[in-house]
């Protein structure tokens, strides 16, 4: 029996569409072993979650973000999620707080090599962040890729591994080492993305809304409905059930949506009249799918 760590990654690719690229994409990934994808045409965006040992993830991370380098080209992206690169963000996630120091090594290490290997310019965000400018994603995102290209070209953003300029076509990577958080989307009854928005700024943490969320809202072409979605930072104590409650106490809900995987605890108690679609608890639940692994 293997003693070192077995470790999650969830990288986020800016393709949402194309099946073939996604599926060449999660094969690139090896050795790293695959848990689940969830692509979204209209976000542009697609979430994969892996599972491999420590000293395998960082492998399979640096592989993957080449084979993205040569699958993606960000001039020709279409999506309404916000993004900065061809391989969006790269968390690797910790379980525990024995795991943190294993995770914090393989975000770093594939970061410090994708840097110097693809010269692909990687900021570090979130906890691994040298700069308090970095901590959160929203402040790098700001304007989008080519913004982001120009901010590091005027020496406003200096990259933590990497080349100081954005890649023509890739843009740059946010790398990051953290505990699980959960993406979970509300879509609402209603078309009207002005709504959603409203909804949004009101849940979000920095408004004065629930803990550690972050929210949009959005249009869903594909859906021909408005959307609230949100990533949870910390769903032990901002469980699914309080964002559900939250939104439809300001408009009536159509279903939810769990992007990739979520730690049980998020879903307990969810509400029974909400569909939560596609959702498979032998699939969807972290636990449950590691436990499959063997």
């Amino acid at each position: 029996m293997r003693c070192d760590p077995l470790l999650v990654a969830v990288p986020n690719i800016s393709e949402g569409r194309d099946a073939s690229t996604i599926e060449r994409v999660e094969k690139g990934f090896s050795p790293a072993r695959f848990l689940d994808l969830h692509a979204d045409p209209d976000h542009g965006r697609s979430v994969l979650t892996l599972a491999a040992h420590q000293g395998e993830l960082s492998d399979g991370l640096v592989s993957g973000a080449a084979t993205v380098l040569e699958a993606i080209d960000l001039t020709r992206h279409e999506g309404l999620h916000p993004f900065v690169g061809a391989l969006d963000v790269m968390p690797v996630v910790y379980l525990d707080e024995a795991q943190r120091g294993p995770a914090c090594a393989e975000a770093l290490t594939a970061a410090a090599r994708i840097g110097a290997e693809l010269g692909v310019p990687v900021f570090l965000y979130g906890e691994l962040a040298a700069r308090p400018e970095h901590r959160e994603r929203a402040g790098l995102r700001q304007g989008g890729w080519r913004r982001l290209a120009q901010r590091v070209e005027s020496g406003e953003l200096q990259p933590d591994f990497g080349p100081p300029r954005a890649h023509p076509t890739a843009g740059a990577v946010l790398a990051t080492a953290r505990p699980p958080l959960v993406a979970f989307n509300v879509d609402l009854v209603s078309s009207n993305p002005e709504l959603a928005r409203a909804i949004a700024a009101e849940l979000r943490e920095a408004g004065g809304g629930l803990p550690g969320v972050r929210a949009i809202g959005l249009f869903l072409e594909e859906r021909g409905r408005a959307q609230v979605s949100t990533n949870v930072h910390d769903p032990g104590s901002t469980p699914l059930r309080m964002v559900v409650e939250a939104v439809r106490s300001r408009a009536e809900v159509a279903e939810a949506e769990l992007v990739g995987l979520a730690p049980a605890a998020a879903l307990e108690r969810f509400p029974e009249d909400v569909p939560l679609r596609g959702f498979f608890p032998e699939r969807h639940l972290l636990e449950n799918a590691l436990r499959s692994l063997g």
